[in-house]
């Protein structure tokens, strides 16, 4: 696993203004980290959660759904896609983040040799866009949706992401779902009231799988399934 020296300071490789504001990309020891408006996103340390976000989705679809396509919102430091892509069961991967740095760093920078691979994979494709506004105006359907591009629904990067786990947000999901298809969505902690929007936005089979941590709350992946 990836460390970070805790007497190192973390050394700046990168920093743009993005659409959304600041992004910064950081080494500190052998860890990459993601600083966005200059709230920390996530680092290379784990990828624990990231990969129980594909998996969980994968495994609620259940084994009779062939080559399910797949729609990763956020590609950060790129653990998602890597487990998704490394999985010959998913067909068409589809990824959506609205940071062009972040695309860059992972096409030409420190991230390649995160995702190269996967990058190179023919089912691959990387979408520029704000995830929102994709979810309202894509014109594809997915089996699964995995989201990833805050904190969880209580704690969001940007103000404008709120709407992601609104009543129309989540009308938005269920719309870009194929009859029985996925949402999984990351979370920094537990959130009750968003398991009680997902049941009133018409969601069924609304649960949360738990990712221990060292300290403190864990990590969670909210998951519910679209109607037939």
């Amino acid at each position: 696993m990836s460390v970070a020296h805790p007497e190192e300071a973390p050394a700046v490789l990168d920093r743009r203004e993005g659409p959304h504001g600041e992004v910064v990309l950081r080494r500190h020891g052998d860890l990459l980290q993601i600083i966005a408006n200059g709230t920390f996103l996530m680092d290379t340390s784990d990828g624990r959660s990231e990969r129980l976000l594909v998996d969980a989705a994968l495994g609620e679809l259940g084994p009779d759904r062939e080559r399910p396509s797949v729609l990763i919102g956020g590609l950060g430091v790129g653990f998602s896609l890597a487990h998704a892509a490394a999985d010959p069961r998913w067909g068409r991967i589809t990824v959506v983040e609205r940071e062009p740095a972040v695309i860059d760093w992972h096409r030409r920078g420190p991230l390649a040799e995160l995702s190269a691979e996967a990058l190179a994979d023919p089912r691959t494709e990387i979408v520029e866009a704000d995830l929102v506004e994709h979810l309202h105006t894509g014109p594809a359907a997915y089996d699964a949706l995995c989201l990833d591009i805050d904190n969880g629904p209580d704690w969001t990067v940007t103000e404008d992401n709120d709407g992601l786990y609104s009543p129309a947000g989540l009308a938005a999901c269920a719309a870009r779902l194929n009859p029985g298809g996925v949402l999984a969505v990351w979370s920094a902690q537990p959130s009750a009231n968003f398991e009680g929007t997902l049941r009133n936005a018409g969601f069924r089979r609304v649960r949360t799988e738990e990712i221990p941590v060292v300290r403190g709350v864990p990590d969670v992946v909210h998951l519910a399934v679209r109607g037939a």
